[in-house]
């Protein structure tokens, strides 16, 4: 068995139909691990992958460890296995954390966000050099590849990428929801302002890829004394850029947390 997956939520669904669908492990050679026996029946089922125990974690090469934080420091007992590599998308969860925990050196650290499973994913990815001579950190890249973009990160900044790009389509979901909002205020139905505000939200990104700084791209908009700037006004007496700023603050702040948490 190549890759046994514990905890089969959002994410896990995600990777599993990502590396299947573009080849880069067959079904077969893919184990799951998760509570919810039921769900996890129907998603092995429906991929063809295999729902595994914890007796048959062994005969795992990799295991990917996709388990809320809390969770992890019950299961070490029967997630800790020689001559296995580990993947854990568990935030605040520190490499030198995993490596006391589960008695081996070859564990990576990653951290996608939601757009995994749309194929879009932002994922941060460290590792030990241990890691790195026995090609966790390879397979590592090309199972977080077959979701989004990858991205080799200094480990002490992942609770800050944690904070802004893995959190980040829950504050932009609010933006879209007060954008939505807005326009209900002022009269256009809920169901053309949500569609308008979601779309407005990707058109955006797309516009941000191709600009230097989106700086460039607020300029083009907000023309001499037109509505976007009286618009762009408003925000800034609301303190909307603050707010985000400190939103990014506060949460990589909790990955901390959550880190100092483990280390007891």
């Amino acid at each position: 068995m190549e890759l046994a997956i514990v905890g089969v939520g959002k994410l896990g669904l995600a990777l599993l139909e990502g590396v299947t669908s573009k080849g880069m492990l067959p079904a077969s050679e893919i184990g799951l691990i998760d509570a919810h026996t039921e769900r996890v029946n129907g998603i092995a089922e429906r991929l063809g992958a295999r729902v595994i125990r914890e007796s048959d974690l062994p005969h795992a090469r990799r295991v990917l460890v996709s388990l809320q934080p809390r969770v992890f420091p019950e299961v070490t007992h029967w997630l800790a296995q020689e001559n296995t590599g580990y993947i854990s998308t568990m935030a605040g969860v520190s490499v030198s954390t995993l490596v006391r925990r589960l008695g081996t050196q070859r564990v990576v650290r990653v951290m996608p966000n939601l757009a995994a499973t749309i194929g879009h994913s932002q994922t941060a990815i460290a590792g030990p050099k241990e890691a790195q001579d026995a090609g966790d950190l390879d397979f590592a890249h090309q199972l977080f590849g077959a979701v989004g973009d990858v991205y080799d990160l200094p480990e002490h900044l992942f609770n800050a990428f944690t904070g802004m790009s893995a959190s980040g389509p829950g504050y932009l979901a609010l933006v879209a929801e007060a954008l939505s909002d807005g326009a209900v205020r002022m009269g256009i139905p809920r169901p053309l302002a949500h569609e308008l505000a979601a779309k407005l939200l990707v058109a955006s990104g797309e516009l941000l890829q191709r600009r230097a700084h989106p700086a460039m791209l607020k300029d083009e908009v907000a023309s001499a004394g037109g509505t976007t700037i009286s618009g762009l006004q408003a925000l800034e007496e609301g303190g909307v850029r603050g707010a985000i700023i400190q939103a990014v603050v506060a949460a990589t702040r909790r990955g901390n947390e959550l880190g100092k948490d483990q280390e007891e």
